[in-house]
């Protein structure tokens, strides 16, 4: 069984966090990842560097920039991780952009993913329907799961159609807008979350954009499985490095 449905099946509510490889030094991205998982974090989404990250606000979009200077890429990345099985055992999923995935060859990047370890992928800018239609097969026949985005304006069709394609979890964005964490959820943002819940979807949902500390964590998981932290986290790598994470991590829980 995939590591992320076996997370889900969990008990607890999911804290998933999010950093860009190769962020804030080059060599940081196992580090990060074996500190997160040791302190309790439950999934870690590891994003791939990209020169054009449109749904991205600009604190990620700054580490990723760094990143990209720093020599990051792909095949690096792989190489980074070829080991990360022997010593962490929470799920991993690749977030990025399409197109290096293409670059890469889509089934290579999706094989070179099973033999390292990696659980699943969240691709902002691959559409459902194309994903369904020419790479669904390919995803499946590596064991990967693939992660899709919803946001308040997605319509109730696209939202099922997405739910009955995927096999993992939904990524709930909180708002129309790119990432960046924020003070708390209003109204509006509440009555999306319990809209979407009563919709009795197959698959949970883990809120993404906006969640930046307890509070917020609490809000987005009333309703859904879990939540993402993206921009909090790397605004305490900026500040911090890759020490304390323990601190970060225990002020959320």
């Amino acid at each position: 069984m995939n590591r992320i449905t076996q997370k889900l099946q969990e008990d607890k509510k999911i804290l998933s966090i999010y950093f860009s490889a190769g962020y804030p030094n080059l060599n940081d991205t196992v580090p990060i990842i074996q500190d997160l998982e040791k302190n309790g974090v439950d999934l870690i989404e590891i994003g791939l560097p990209f020169s054009d990250p449109l749904a991205d606000g600009p604190t990620i979009q700054a580490s990723s920039t760094q990143a990209l200077h720093n020599g990051m890429t792909t095949q690096i990345l792989f190489d980074q991780l070829k080991n990360i099985r022997e010593s962490v055992k929470i799920p991993l999923i690749i977030m990025g952009y399409f197109n290096p995935m293409l670059q890469y060859g889509i089934e290579e990047f999706c094989k070179k993913c099973a033999e390292i370890g990696i659980d699943g992928l969240i691709i902002p800018d691959l559409p459902v329907d194309v994903y369904a239609a020419e790479y669904k097969a390919i995803f499946e026949k590596y064991g990967l799961i693939n992660v899709f985005l919803i946001t308040p304006q997605t319509s109730e069709e696209r939202i099922r159609f997405i739910d009955s394609v995927s096999n993992g979890f939904i990524y709930m964005v909180s708002s129309a807008s790119v990432t960046g964490s924020q003070a708390g959820f209003g109204n509006t943002q509440e009555s999306y979350f319990e809209r979407i819940a009563q919709m009795d979807l197959k698959n949970p949902q883990i809120v993404g954009f906006g969640i930046s500390n307890k509070e917020t964590f609490n809000q987005a998981t009333k309703y859904a499985k879990g939540a993402i932290i993206g921009s909090a986290f790397i605004k305490h790598l900026s500040e911090n490095g890759s020490r304390k994470i323990a601190e970060f991590v225990g002020e959320i829980r």
